[in-house]
């Protein structure tokens, strides 16, 4: 019994000391949670976000093509007998690029000059004996009107000729060959094509919404992917009326020439352009969270954290699309030490 009563006295000890210890602690950290300070206010620079019209450019596609081209096609039939030049010659103006055969028109050719010195020998003797008075004046003036119609058949039989041998117009390179020796050449049908290569165009569809904004001689900045250049274009031709259909109208660049440009290829070309308001601010202020975007907004001298949806980028500024509206505070400092219920100071 006595061991017994020592025991319960021994346990109510401890269960004290445990209490009085647990008292301690509970006490010692209520005194440190009073103890702690809150932050001082922190000095930060803020804008006011204003709605503006940003300049925003808009790419429009477009071609290269040579300034001066032409369409090698025949004027007279017949099958073609010489063809010196291949695709990609580069030929001075008036080379021969094409001959024609031309037996038929050759033919023709000596008979009207055949027939013209007939009537120039009947004429010769009919003034001869005019002047004897052993002819008419009528038969005269008769056989003079034959001369005329000779002298017509001849020319154009003469100029036919001439139209079997197809010199180049100006100095350039041959781009397409569809013809070849012993093909039947036909008026109309396309034999080759040549373009020069002292002038480059490009040539490009403008939204109708865009084209009223431009004026000839503007420079357009003009990216050629395929050559690795960025140059500028002056606008030389601008379509009065636009195509119902896509609701465009073509305008057309000057570019300088360069051995790494040619015709055809695609390039892209930089229009400025206003549209609708937009909230712009220091990309400064912007402060990357993951993901997402954010920024500090003041609220009665309280940093509150804003997430907000950003846009196109213009030099130092950037557009906002969504959670910012004009009038708000945004702070602009580059600070580490800002958080979300900070008090802050505006410099």
């Amino acid at each position: 019994m006595k061991a017994l009563s020592i025991y319960a006295a021994w346990s109510q000890l401890l269960i004290l000391v445990f209490f009085v210890f647990s008292l301690s602690g509970c006490n010692s950290e209520h005194q440190e949670q009073t103890v702690a300070e809150p932050l001082p206010p922190l000095p930060v620079q803020v804008i006011t976000a204003e709605s503006s019209t940003p300049l925003r450019q808009v790419e429009i596609m477009g071609s290269i093509r040579a300034a001066q081209s032409a369409s090698i096609a025949a004027r007279v039939s017949g099958n073609i007998t010489s063809l010196p030049v291949t695709l990609g010659s580069r030929v001075k103006k008036d080379d021969t690029l094409i001959t024609i055969g031309a037996e038929e028109i050759t033919a023709k050719l000596n008979q009207a000059q055949a027939q013209l010195e007939q009537v120039k020998r009947n004429l010769k003797r009919e003034q001869n004996l005019l002047k004897k008075n052993a002819a008419t004046p009528e038969s005269v003036r008769t056989l003079e009107e034959s001369l005329k119609i000779s002298e017509a058949a001849y020319k154009e039989v003469k100029t036919m000729l001439g139209y079997t041998t197809i010199k180049a117009p100006f100095d350039g390179v041959i781009t397409q060959k569809p013809a070849n020796v012993g093909d039947l050449a036909t008026p109309g049908k396309l034999l080759l094509q040549l373009e020069s290569e002292a002038s480059l165009q490009v040539i490009a569809d403008i939204p109708e919404t865009l084209v009223l904004g431009l004026t000839l001689g503007d420079q357009l900045p003009v990216s050629i992917e395929a050559a690795g250049l960025n140059i500028t274009g002056r606008i030389t031709e601008i379509a009065p009326t636009a195509d119902p259909q896509s609701r465009t109208a073509p305008i057309k660049l000057d570019i300088q020439a360069d051995p790494k440009i040619r015709s055809g290829q695609f390039v892209r070309i930089s229009l400025p352009s206003t549209r609708g308001e937009a909230i712009m601010i220091p990309t400064r202020a912007i402060r990357p969270f993951g993901q997402l975007d954010r920024v500090f907004v003041i609220d009665n001298g309280t940093a509150r954290m804003q997430l907000v949806k950003t846009g196109l980028q213009d030099d130092d500024r950037i557009e906002i699309l969504g959670g910012l509206s004009a009038g708000d505070q945004v702070v602009v400092s580059d600070t580490t030490e800002l958080s979300d219920g900070r008090q802050i100071i505006i410099e």
